[in-house]
């Protein structure tokens, strides 16, 4: 199996399309880009089911490693046969595409300090130390379609020495070459870039790639003439660069342009055609931004599924229409646990009127359940009516799981929309800054309605939840 990359551009920085193709025996997969990539949980897509995969827009599905690892050897390295990851998580090797990286990219809790020949990884059991040659040996076993190269990201409370970045660069480019070691089936290999928020570290570690390598090291990477040679692509973590920022002492910094220019940094010498992949963008207007201004190529929808927890339906389209609203900014989305939508029996989106998830555009059964002798006579319906706010406020105030599941199906098809539509305007060579600059005015990049959604799920769940086991627990104990 095989992971290319093509891209029109020729530029290093700037928007672009591409596609990424994986080819595997019997079948490949394309994934246009700019494109969506979508996070797991212990191999599973939050909320959602098996039979609701055919309908959410799945391709690139991201495998955090670290929560199988409290059983020895991993659960996921002892399935036989061929495809064994898909098979062991029920993921179909004809339309997904599989990554494995160690540690969730969007987990920002603390870990101990990694070492010299061990990162530190957080499990259900506590802490467990996993060295390069032992997730060598698991990444072949999984036998994944993409791996990501084990990054030194410290974990510990920023700010850092340059003594420790160093380190970072260091560890980081050696542990990446362990993995390019020959093997009976070559890997795709993505690597985190590192260096922190160090313009200068950032450009010293791209160029420890692309120096070509004699001796020894070239022995052990053979036959590649330098690391970067093996590598398909670039990986960027938005949240230890946001933490890491946020312990800066600059308080007149403009996140969003010194984010792009750490990005930009790491490109600098890099092979402008390899994949560009980054992981927990803070919004659309994030993503936006670093379409324009670097040309990154896969983006993971960690925003929209949280949304979902939250109770909040993505309403929201690029590029937006001219006659833009007026005075205050729309919010991306609804929360449904506001009591104004009990009686709104509208569709989830405004912005997107067919939009095709199973919750906008179910399908109903093809058999019916017969319960009287007058249901035997009804017809089974193609197309099922459409879920309303009214309904999901209603799932969510009762604490239903199903309101999360149509969330997360809804959120996923509207980012994929909007990433249809960016290619779509890059592709028809329009003016994509002024699309950007008009969604950037039009919409509230804030996200304050998930902070919102936040606080009222947290009320439901207290009254709804724990805090309804606890009152009764205190109502038996007081008649004991």
């Amino acid at each position: 199996m095989s992971l290319s990359f093509s891209t029109a551009s020729s530029a290093r920085f700037g928007p672009r399309t591409g596609t990424a193709k994986m080819l595997r025996a019997g079948t490949s997969i394309c994934i246009n880009t700019p494109g969506l990539m979508v996070g797991t949980s212990r191999g599973v897509i939050q909320h959602l089911g098996r039979d609701q995969h055919a309908r959410a827009p799945l391709r690139w599905i991201t495998v955090p490693f670290e929560s199988f690892l409290e059983n020895s050897p991993p659960t996921p390295t002892l399935q036989l046969g061929f495809n064994p990851l898909h098979t062991f998580l029920g993921f179909n090797p004809n339309q997904h595409l599989l990554a494995l990286t160690l540690r969730d990219p969007s987990d920002a809790n603390e870990t101990p300090s990694n070492g010299n020949d061990y990162i530190s990884a957080s499990t259900s059991r506590g802490i467990k130390k996993i060295t390069p040659t032992q997730w060598r040996i698991y990444v072949h076993a999984s036998a994944p379609d993409v791996v990501v190269s084990l990054p030194d990201i410290p974990w510990t409370p920023p700010p850092f020495s340059q003594k420790r970045i160093t380190k970072s660069i260091e560890r980081t480019a050696t542990w990446l070459a362990n993995l390019l070691a020959p093997a009976p089936q070559p890997l795709n290999i993505l690597v985190h870039m590192a260096g922190g928020i160090s313009d200068p570290a950032r450009r010293a570690f791209t160029d420890s790639l692309t120096e070509t390598l004699h001796g020894r090291e070239a022995e052990a990477v053979h036959p590649h003439k330098c690391i970067d040679d093996g590598v398909t692509g670039y990986v960027f973590d938005m949240v230890p660069l946001r933490m890491a920022m946020d312990a800066s002492p600059d308080e007149a910094r403009d996140d969003q342009e010194e984010t792009v220019t750490l990005v930009k940094a790491s490109l600098m010498s890099a092979q402008p055609t390899k994949l560009r992949v980054v992981n927990s963008a803070a919004s659309p207007h994030e993503i936006l931004c670093l379409i324009r201004d670097v040309g990154i190529d896969m983006f993971d929808a960690k925003w929209a599924q949280d949304a979902a927890q939250f109770g909040v339906a993505l309403d929201f389209v690029f590029p937006v229409p001219n006659a833009v609203t007026k005075g205050k900014q729309r919010d991306l989305g609804h929360n449904l646990y506001r009591t104004q939508y009990a009686h709104d029996f509208s569709p989830f989106s405004d912005s997107v009127p067919n939009c095709p998830c199973g919750a906008c555009a179910p399908v109903a059964p093809q058999t019916v359940i017969s319960h009287s002798a007058v249901d035997a006579h009804a017809p089974p319906a193609a197309i099922a009516p459409p879920c309303t706010r009214a309904y999901l406020h209603h799932l969510l105030q009762t604490h239903e799981m199903s309101a999360h599941s149509m969330l997360v199906m809804h959120n996923l098809a509207v980012v994929d929309a909007f990433f249809a539509s960016v290619r779509g305007v890059l592709e028809r060579g329009e003016d994509f800054s002024a699309h950007v600059n008009r969604f950037a005015a039009e919409y509230d990049e804030t996200l304050a309605v998930m902070d919102e959604g936040r606080i009222m799920w947290k009320e439901v769940d207290i009254a709804r939840g724990k805090g309804r086991l606890a009152r009764e627990r205190a109502a038996a104990e007081v008649e004991d």
